[in-house]
């Protein structure tokens, strides 16, 4: 399979699963915090760090890294919805949940990436 149809075949299950993920978790919070982009991010990282664990190891072809790491979790994951939130939250004057947003979401998500990473290796090395 060609690499770009890989990386188009990621994305088409990853972006309804962000969108659906975000609203489901989302919609069960009373808060203005972005938990739907929280959980979404987290768990792209997690995945990745999975896959990048797996790959180290020899696990994980070059392909199924397209297919997983640059088309689910590129679609999955949403930097600029991260941004544009915490903007928001600044804007609207929950300066707190702003900066709690940027460095929960950075700590969270490479605390996932390396709990990923090693969950990878540990399973595939």
């Amino acid at each position: 399979m060609t690499n770009w149809l890989l990386v188009i075949a990621g994305a088409v299950v990853g972006a309804p699963l962000r969108y659906l993920t975000d609203r489901a978790v989302q919609s069960r919070h009373d808060t203005v915090f972005p938990w739907g982009t929280f959980a979404v991010n987290v768990t792209g990282s997690l995945i990745l760090g999975v896959l990048s664990g797996a790959a180290t190891a020899g696990a994980a072809s070059p392909h199924l890294q397209l297919l997983i790491g640059t088309g689910l979790c590129g679609a999955l994951t949403t930097y600029s919805t991260f941004s544009y939130e915490t903007l928001r939250l600044a804007q609207d004057g929950a300066g707190f949940y702003a900066v709690v947003n940027v460095v929960g979401s950075v700590a969270a998500g490479l605390g996932a990436a390396f709990t990923g990473a090693a969950i990878g290796e540990a399973v595939w090395g």
